[in-house]
């Protein structure tokens, strides 16, 4: 077993894989802010969260102001992530982001974990990975898992899947100390295994702009399972689909790695430390 600080933190990182500890599914639902509204029409919030819960999402990442929107029933099978930092994209920079709330304003809100947005390569990268710095300090003081958002993206960068970048980028989230890194598929499947294999830290790819296909999400997914990734952080694949129920249902089963019929995998194997054994395993 090895050991992963305090309690409390172990405590709360289990508590984000409601279905199994194969793999681990969250919809980020951030967009609001630099996108624009991700609810489809005739909908809300909470509908959206009920429907993501029930088509087995691990947690979702939503702004503060939007959890006073959702039932808290939404949780019993769901866990829920504030985020930390934001920018829209009609800003000279739409790249730098900036703190909209901290770890002490989450914990207030019942939150089971943050995430934390940061741009390598942008011309605000400096204040962006002191905040991370920071951030993770107040996760450390708190016990409150910290996941970061880590992307190659800005005037400097060529090629946001170049894989040397991409490594780059997760190198930082590690060692600035965060729980989970969500991160750009790396540009082929050798590469996301070189990378996750290197990790020390568990790590979910991006789902990136919506595919054709609902087909082709899911062969996506298949292919971040193969690379050694602890599963995905998919949003607009999810929230823009005709049928966000349905479609969190298809990727969760595969992210969880069960068949029809199957029952969600037993907690036991949860001290086992973050290892490649065909899978990546969360500490506790």
């Amino acid at each position: 077993m090895i050991p992963h600080g305090h309690f409390a933190r172990s405590l709360r990182l289990r508590r984000l894989h409601h279905h199994t500890t194969s793999g681990l599914m969250i919809t980020p639902l951030d967009h609001s802010i630099s996108d624009g509204p991700v609810v489809p029409r005739n909908s809300s919030i909470d509908l959206l969260a009920g429907q993501l819960a029930a088509g087995g999402v691990d947690a979702i990442v939503v702004h503060k102001g939007s959890v006073r929107h959702i039932r808290p029933e939404r949780f019993a099978d769901m866990s829920l992530i504030i985020h930390l930092n934001a920018s829209t994209g009609q800003a000279p920079d739409p790249d730098a982001k900036y703190v909209v709330t901290e770890v002490e304003e989450a914990l207030r809100l019942g939150a089971d974990a943050v995430s934390v947005h940061v741009n390598l390569g942008c011309d605000d990268e400096r204040r962006q990975i002191a905040d991370l710095g920071r951030i993770s300090d107040a996760c450390d003081r708190w016990n409150l898992p910290l996941m970061a958002m880590v992307y190659p993206r800005g005037p400097r960068i060529a090629d946001p899947q170049d894989p040397a970048l991409v490594a780059h980028a997760v190198t930082i989230a590690a060692d600035l100390g965060v729980d989970l890194i969500k991160t750009s598929f790396p540009g082929s499947l050798p590469d996301l295994m070189a990378l996750t294999e290197a990790c020390p830290v568990p790590v979910l790819i991006a789902g990136g702009p919506p595919r054709a296909t609902e087909d082709g999400v899911l062969d996506f997914v298949g292919e971040v399972l193969a690379g050694g990734a602890l599963g995905v952080a998919m949003g607009r694949n999810i929230f823009q689909s005709g049928d966000p129920q349905r479609t969190a249902a298809r990727v969760a089963r595969l992210v969880h790695r069960r068949t029809a019929g199957e029952p969600a995998a037993e907690f036991d194997d949860m001290t086992r430390g973050h290892q490649r054994d065909g899978q990546q395993a969360v500490l506790a």
